[in-house]
């Protein structure tokens, strides 16, 4: 798809693969091509699932410094804002999304992983936001997808101080979902997205829709939110389909559309 993010489906599984050798630094390129593979695998009805992948020895190490170095506030106003863009295409992703994360997943590489649904991580994976190493603070997500993850204090002890974390820790904290040796991280996240590809797809996307919209606002807002969602499924076939097997077959063995 692009010449530095690389977009490939099989078996109803999309990959994102980052692809800018030696650690995938995000520079403006690689931002446009992640949002522009974000879109594809939203509207793509052949996938299911999506996996964003590094490769084996690196996620992404942040941002390309020597381009930030000596760039000003007008320069940053714009760049941010495509950054931004392009991670809230990522998370807005209507499907199950999940980080693979081999080697360092630091800065914007973390803030990448945040924005998926789930993050799979080597055993030597080691991740953080180190932008306050450099006299700035994360600008893609950190201060905000973060805490929502581990909690404000927590979030604040790794942005303030800029350290890295061990996988196990990172585990610990619910940082990540899972940990796996590093030759298996690849495996273990096309497993965690297989499950959900014969899945009613619309109603995962409403029920991703409503968890992730609901965080943001007051509980009473939130059930409406719900509520609305709920309702609206009523008009798929995947919900006549699973409820007629249900009532037939007993649970779990219907077979959806997506439609």
């Amino acid at each position: 798809m692009g010449e530095l993010v690389k977009l490939g489906i099989a078996d109803g599984i999309a990959v994102i693969l980052l692809s800018r050798p030696p650690v995938n630094a995000l520079n403006d390129q690689v931002t446009a091509e992640l949002a522009e593979a974000a879109r594809t695998a939203d509207t793509m009805d052949d996938v299911r699932a999506v996996i964003i992948y590094g490769g084996e020895k690196v996620f992404a190490a942040g941002a390309d410094i020597k381009d930030m170095a000596e760039a000003s506030y007008a320069d940053m106003v714009k760049r941010a804002g495509r950054l931004h863009e392009a991670m809230t295409l990522i998370a807005g992703i209507g499907k199950p999304v999940v980080a693979a994360i081999t080697g360092y997943a630091l800065g914007g590489g973390m803030e990448l992983a945040l924005a998926a649904d789930f993050r799979v991580a080597g055993e030597s994976a080691r991740l953080g936001q180190p932008e306050i190493l450099l006299g700035v603070i994360p600008g893609a997500g950190g201060t905000q997808r973060l805490p929502r993850l581990v909690g404000p204090a927590k979030a604040k002890e790794i942005v303030f101080s800029g350290r890295m974390l061990k996988a196990a820790e990172a585990h610990a904290i619910g940082l990540v979902d899972a940990v796996v040796p590093d030759a298996e991280v690849y495996t273990a996240a096309q497993d965690m997205m297989k499950r959900y590809v014969n899945g009613p797809a619309l109603a995962i996307r409403s029920a991703k829709a409503a968890i992730d919209q609901g965080l943001g606002v007051d509980l009473a807002t939130g059930l409406e939110i719900e509520r609305n969602y709920f309702a609206a499924l009523f008009g798929t076939q995947d919900q006549r389909a699973g409820m007629k097997s249900f009532l037939e077959n007993g649970p779990g063995k219907a077979t959806f559309t997506g439609r």
